[in-house]
């Protein structure tokens, strides 16, 4: 028997004073089974990160050929496609071509400057896509904020990022390793 993904709520009220986005999103994440706590977090962040009326989480892992999270323009054209982890050039080739801006957030600790030395060359060739690196210290702290339900706070500026609950507060800063061109 398969296993079933679990649900977790989240509130998230973003305040991106980087872009001028101010607003409330009441979202549902389906944990995969295999998927940790960490990862689905860092889903978290990359949505606050992106939020728009349009962005939304698919099937993700349950489907090849949909990233995690995306954005679909009125005419169905992929126009963000977010991807998580140390993707190969192949899937983010793919990516690419599907649409009109794919953005990978990596994390893995030390695995990743490793990842990134083996692929940055190939990956530069890629005009359309953006890679962050999210430090482990804050990959594992944002774990640390994971319920059933969650109400969360998200102040961006300058490019640092303050999520809180009722209980702590972190501060998360991204890396940017390749930029758009």
């Amino acid at each position: 028997m398969a296993l079933k993904a679990t649900v977790f709520k989240a509130h998230l009220q973003i305040a991106d004073m980087d872009r001028s986005y101010y607003h409330d999103h009441s979202l549902t994440l389906a944990q995969h089974p295999s998927e940790t706590d960490a990862r689905m977090m860092v889903r978290l962040l990359a949505f606050a990160l992106n939020a728009s009326p349009t962005l939304s989480f698919s099937k993700g892992l349950s489907d090849d050929g949909e990233a995690e999270l995306w954005e679909k323009n009125i005419t169905g054209e992929i126009d963000l496609w977010i991807e998580f982890g140390q993707s190969d050039e192949k899937w983010l080739r793919k990516a690419c071509n599907k649409a009109r801006r794919v953005k990978l957030f990596a994390y893995g600790g030390r695995a990743v400057p490793v990842w990134w030395k083996q692929n940055q060359a190939v990956l530069a060739h890629h005009r359309n896509l953006q890679i962050w690196e999210i430090p482990e210290n804050n990959v594992l702290e944002l774990a640390l904020l994971v319920s059933r339900s969650m109400n969360l706070q998200c102040n961006i500026h300058e490019g640092q990022v303050w999520l809180s609950d009722a209980n702590r507060s972190m501060l998360v800063e991204p890396v940017l390793l390749q930029d758009f061109t």
